[in-house]
């Protein structure tokens, strides 16, 4: 990994534990109130201790090197369908993902699934909306996980 790759991926993960509002640290002790130490894979504080595990779960973890630089182009369709979808349902605001109007991540990833490889009528593909579906349907789910 080039210098310019370890900068970036250190800068996503820095924004990541920003914006999620939580560490690496703190993740990682949440995944430990719901370990049941079955997984072969476990990063939580029950098992490692907790520096080995951080060192680790960075490693592992390589969302520059191993998402945002495979697939550049798709990211940034992303992040417009992000931008236009809240220009829509919330005009004239800071861009936030508004989840009282984001329920239906299943069905409305179907939806555009259906008419995918098409431009949706607001001029964003439909293979990004599906995507952007994917990616708040996963969400809810690791979130739903951690608060078990």
């Amino acid at each position: 990994m080039n210098s310019l790759d370890k900068f970036m991926e250190d800068e996503w993960n820095q924004y990541i534990s920003h914006n999620s509002g939580m560490s690496i640290n703190d993740m990682m002790v949440n995944e430990a109130k719901v370990c049941n130490g079955e997984c072969g894979d476990c990063m939580c504080t029950k098992h490692k201790d907790i520096k080995e595990d951080v060192a680790k779960a960075r490693k592992e973890t390589p969302v520059f090197s191993g998402v945002l630089n495979y697939f550049p182009d798709a990211i940034r369709e992303v992040a417009q369908c992000s931008f236009v979808g809240n220009e829509q349902h919330n005009p004239n605001t800071p861009l936030h993902w508004d989840r009282s109007k984001s329920g239906d991540e299943k069905d409305a990833l179907v939806r555009h699934l259906l008419d995918a490889g098409t431009i949706d009528t607001d001029g964003i593909r439909h293979s990004a909306k599906v995507a952007w579906r994917a990616l708040a349907n996963l969400q809810k789910e690791i979130e739903d996980a951690r608060s078990k």
